[in-house]
């Protein structure tokens, strides 16, 4: 089967490769600010009211927060979550359906989790969504038949997830760093979730939903005296109860600098995170030394991390790090995705940048611009409610000075270098570190068990276990043609196969933050053309089409020639089933033996692109390719499965490409020697 998304892939890539280096501001005097001072009650409950008026435009939001201590779930890992998915489907005053549409009506939105609730809308409208929220949250309505559809939604998301090296990677350093008894260790599987029962949710909600720590901020165009009224009419019956207090052993940093491995054999790139526990709190003395040191490694674009790994050497999209102050222990992460080959030199690089933060001070110059762009960003941010509404929270929650963010630019200016250094070897400990990988140990193990770091290997569960088999050797007799043969015989036969002039898919896909399902199309003709479009109801978004004049590109009106290896590229991909002639072609090779989703597949090279098939089934089952542009390089990788027959010839319905993200297209329907007409690939 042709890689009929390598054009959206290569689209992706080149928007993501580019980059874009957003100037920094420079530095300037700092400008004096104001922000909004709660005015506060505390009902009988316990519920602790802070209401900022701000006048400026009609609107208003609500924010309410359980700030309870977190709890671990157990062998009942999943009540939490199942009880945010089950808060908000109707109450005992309204159905789920009729709450949906007045939110609609007003036009508001109204969002509820196991923490608490939120809330926005037009302030004339302030007074029924104020009512509207507390109902849903105080007077939910759990139903055996939304518990049992959001429980297959969410085990639905757990499988898909199981393949998602990003996934397991986020899953993993949470085990190893905090341990599975710890709160933040712990994670939800699809074993764990089957244990949960309704009752399990209701119980959690009477356990925990309570006033004793709660806080409802409310941040917009409204009147202290009337909205103090409103929030006692909806809140004062709220049952005055207390979380269970709980506290853990914090987690310890290891003894030395280490290097934890889990092999994730269809990974095409590594997920590397360099971790050590952080106890910063924004009370502590170097709160802000500590978030202008995380800036100058790893929180700007400037960076030292980003500017290495990134700018100098081009083996990402982008490094950063990431420490942040909180009355509980914490992590200090600093985290990058990398191709396959310069894992080992990641690490190398990184633990080069720490020891340069830990050394060397910091020069006036950066330390300026670091600090002027920190304070632009903060200046940006404090008009909106929501930023008003987490400043409130964290000063009466965390213990803080009512003036701190009054504060804040001041504290920030008076960061020196001198500071960055000192806090630099107390939060950002190079010789206690867990290194974290995840990523394909045939590819990288060798090169990182040459570090001067040990290497122990995980599962993907974070359970200690052996270093994996790397690649197999080919077994005699077995050759390029022998592989191909076998696939062409498992889509159906080289008859069924040469029959094959047009091949159409249709189907859809998500990407991140976009409003709705895209529709994807690709034809293909065995003359050498070929079309690829995603779709937004009548918008498109990507088209490429090549034909037997060229290719080009057509990204939301702006079209882009294909020339060069580009357009060889996608030529190469215009037939239905390349493998018909790919034996004979110079340079294609049989490699090894290699682990794609659990099971052994033959690896062909076939110069930059590398084919897997089945050693069992024979069939396709991924694929990568090298893509190089700006001089950087990223490898992309495809799946194929859900093969279906389709007038005697099995194609793959569901195709799943990493991008940056997982694409996951799912096929709808295929048609075959039909639907294709010559003036669709003009």
């Amino acid at each position: 089967m042709k890689k009929s998304i390598l054009i959206i892939s290569s689209l992706f890539l080149t928007i993501i490769m580019q980059g874009q280096i957003i100037p920094q501001p420079k530095p300037g005097v700092a400008p004096s600010i104001k922000i909004g001072k709660p005015q506060t009650f505390e009902l009988k409950n316990g519920l602790k009211v802070m209401v900022v008026e701000n006048h400026k435009l009609p609107r208003v939001s609500f924010s309410l927060t359980l700030d309870n201590d977190p709890y671990t779930e157990g062998d009942k890992k999943g009540v939490s979550e199942m009880t945010s998915a089950l808060i908000g489907s109707g109450t005992s005053k309204i159905s789920k359906t009729a709450f949906n549409e007045e939110v609609d009506f007003l036009g508001a939105n109204i969002n509820f989790s196991s923490n608490g609730a939120s809330a926005s809308s037009l302030s004339k409208y302030a007074g029924r969504v104020l009512e509207l929220m507390a109902d849903g949250a105080l007077n939910p309505v759990f139903t055996q038949e939304e518990f049992d559809k959001e429980k297959a939604k969410f085990i639905e998301g757990l499988k898909s997830n199981e393949k998602s090296v990003s996934a397991v990677a986020g899953r993993v350093v949470n085990v190893l760093t905090y341990g599975k008894n710890h709160p933040a260790g712990e994670f939800v599987s699809e074993t764990t979730l089957k244990n949960v029962t309704l009752e399990d949710v209701k119980t959690n909600y009477n356990t925990y939903f309570v006033p004793s720590n709660a806080y409802l901020i409310i941040v917009g165009d409204v009147k202290f005296s009337e909205t103090k009224k409103m929030v006692e009419k909806f809140f004062s019956n709220w049952k005055k109860a207390v979380a269970p207090s709980i506290s853990y052993t914090d987690p310890k940093d290891v003894p030395q600098t280490q290097i934890n491995f889990i092999d994730m054999p269809n990974a095409v790139q590594s997920e590397v995170a360099v971790v050590n526990m952080s106890k910063l709190k924004m009370t502590d003395p170097d709160y802000f030394a500590v978030l202008i040191a995380n800036q100058i490694l790893g929180g700007d674009f400037n960076s030292y991390i980003n500017m290495n790994l990134r700018e100098a050497h081009g083996w990402t999209y982008g490094a950063r790090s990431s420490i942040y102050g909180d009355k509980r222990v914490g992590t200090f992460n600093a985290s990058t995705q990398v191709r396959n080959a310069v894992t080992d030199s990641t690490v190398v690089e990184i633990f080069k940048e720490l020891k340069k933060i830990r050394t060397e001070k910091v020069s006036e110059e950066m330390l300026a611009s670091v600090k002027a762009g920190y304070i632009g960003r903060f200046v940006m941010q404090i008009e909106k409610p929501q930023t008003v509404a987490g400043y409130a929270l964290r000063i009466q929650s965390q213990g803080l000075p009512a003036d701190f963010y009054e504060n804040y630019i001041k504290n920030i200016s008076a960061v020196t270098a001198d500071d960055v250094l000192r806090v630099a070897n107390k939060y950002f400990l190079a010789d206690n570190s867990r290194i974290v990988i995840v990523g394909k140990a045939a590819d990288v193990a060798a090169g990182l068990e040459k570090l001067k770091y040990p290497v122990q290997y995980f599962d993907k569960y974070g359970n200690p276990t052996a270093k994996p088999e790397l690649k197999k050797a080919i077994p005699a007799g077995v050759t390029v043609k022998s592989v191909l043969d076998n696939y062409i015989k498992a889509i159906g036969g080289l008859q069924a196969a040469q029959a094959v002039k047009t091949i159409v898919m249709n189907g859809s896909t998500t990407i991140p933050q976009a409003p709705a399902p895209l529709s994807f199309v690709s034809k293909t003709d065995s003359k050498g053309m070929l079309i690829v479009e995603l779709t937004m109801g009548t918008m498109s978004l990507m088209k490429q089409v090549v034909n037997e004049k060229g290719g080009y590109v057509m990204q939301q009106g702006q079209k882009q020639i294909l020339e060069g290896e580009m357009l060889n590229d996608m030529k190469a991909e215009a037939t239905p089933f390349k493998e018909l002639t790919l034996a004979t072609k110079e340079g294609v090779t049989l490699v090894n033996i290699e682990t794609i989703n659990g099971k052994d597949a033959y690896a062909i090279k076939n110069g930059k692109t590398t084919l897997f098939y089945d050693v069992a089934s024979g069939l396709k089952v991924a694929d990568s390719v090298v893509l190089e542009q700006g001089g950087k390089s990223m490898t992309k990788t495809t799946s194929y499965s859900d093969y279906r027959e389709v007038k005697g010839v099995k194609v793959p319905f569901n195709m799943i490409q990493n991008v940056g993200f997982d694409l996951d297209i799912k096929i709808s329907d295929v048609k075959i020697n039909e639907g294709v007409l010559a003036t669709d690939f003009q």
